[in-house]
């Protein structure tokens, strides 16, 4: 019996060996250079699936040393000798395009990826970031030395950053919609990083045949889900390791922040936004903002709304929400010194808030601090300035905020 048991496992074994033999010689077309392969029914240019993303854990989502925790808008799988598979979609719509980027080690001479992957060799050499939460990836990385072209220096503080532009190490591309190729050329990136879902005007620039790699960290609906994005900008560089050490510093103080505020007794209401156009801009519900209020220990006064993006609502409409919220959030470029008299100089009837009324204005200026190209990589120290406002009891009494301060 045990020589019959040992000869039928032979048997399977090589029924086995050919039949992956055979599966391998037919799936050759799909491929590209290529010795390993995985057919993918859910991976497929265009194709967008709810049940993909909730199946995220296991391969569709491993990182080295970690998984991706909050990130709704990429998934990585790690294949042999280094090379991993990126697909991307957009993290507030189940049905959109997704886009698929193979990133091979260059040390690699022959590889295999599936067909319909980009190949990208990595690290790379150098970049283009169209936007201030790209750069901040790679300025927290310490990786602008991969950083050949940004759009402006317009609300730019990073002093190296800057010299770099001034020295002709970084060039200036232009804005989206007005991009000049003949830049783009010169700043010889080996991809772009875009954002696809903005104004655009890639048009120009997809002439140049460099590769424009999607980067939707501004489309994450958690302030952890942005700043995960690091691991992505991580893969491209060859920080992976450095890039989840930072990540994990980043939940683990956000996390012990959000601790502290959740043990206070009051949960004050919040309003944000202002009036523009004869409207007032607000964000939604479902929105970064209203999680980052929440777990600040506050009540964001659309938090039932359900829209994750921008709101328009009449002056009158949300007076009626917000007339006696607690504390009022701004967020703007101010030149010169805003104050209350401003605030009310731009609209008049902004005077009948309580928040305004008793001096509980939450402020940051974009112009007088470097908001732009840091905070999406500082959300703990975004919601550490919140609770500091909301439950100052729970933080250190000379605790010093870094971008939201109460209005003087």
């Amino acid at each position: 019996m045990s020589n019959f048991i040992k000869t039928l496992g032979l048997c399977m074994l090589a029924c086995l060996l050919c039949c992956c033999k055979g599966k391998n010689a037919n799936s050759q077309s799909s491929m590209v250079n290529g010795h390993f392969s995985e057919q993918r029914e859910q991976s497929q240019a265009g194709l967008s699936s709810a049940e993909s993303r909730r199946n995220r854990s296991e391969a569709q989502s491993s990182m080295v040393n970690g998984q991706l925790r909050y990130a709704q808008g990429f998934q990585v799988k790690n294949l042999a000798e280094g090379i991993r598979l990126i697909d991307i979609q957009d993290p507030q719509a189940e049905e959109s395009t997704a886009w698929h980027f193979a990133l091979v080690p260059k040390q690699l001479a022959s590889f295999e990826v599936p067909q319909d992957y980009t190949v990208v060799r990595t690290p790379i050499d150098k970049a283009i970031c169209m936007t201030m939460l790209q750069l901040a990836d790679f300025i927290a990385l310490n990786a602008l030395e991969q950083v050949s072209g940004i759009t402006r220096t317009h609300n730019l503080y990073n002093e190296n950053v800057l010299q770099r532009v001034k020295d002709g190490k970084i060039f200036q591309i232009g804005s989206e919609g007005d991009f000049d190729a003949e830049v783009v050329m010169a700043a010889n990136p080996d991809v772009i990083f875009i954002s696809p879902f903005k104004r655009g005007g890639y048009e120009a620039i997809k002439q140049t045949g460099i590769t424009l790699v999607p980067h939707l960290g501004y489309k994450e609906l958690h302030p952890l889900g942005q700043a995960e994005w690091l691991k992505f900008i991580g893969l491209f560089t060859g920080q992976e390791e450095k890039a989840n050490t930072l990540y994990e510093g980043i939940c683990e103080r956000y996390d012990r922040i959000k601790e502290l505020a959740a043990k206070a007794e009051h949960r004050p209401t919040v309003l944000s936004g202002e009036m523009h156009g004869g409207n007032w801009y607000a964000v939604g519900g479902k929105s970064f903002l209203a999680q980052i209020f929440a777990d600040a220990g506050a009540d964001y006064v659309l938090k039932d709304d359900p829209n994750s993006g921008g709101v328009n609502i009449e002056f009158e409409k949300l007076y009626a929400m917000a007339a006696d919220a607690d504390y009022w959030r701004i967020l703007n470029s101010f030149p010169g010194e805003f104050s209350y008299d401003a605030l009310k100089a731009s609209e008049p009837r902004n005077e009948m808030f309580k928040s305004f009324k008793e001096r509980q204005v939450i402020y940051c200026n974009m112009q007088r601090s470097p908001y732009y190209e840091k905070a999406p990589v500082e959300p703990d120290v975004l919601l550490s300035d919140l609770v500091y406002v909301f439950h100052p009891e729970v933080l250190p009494t000379d605790y010093q905020p870094t971008y939201y301060k109460l209005l003087k």
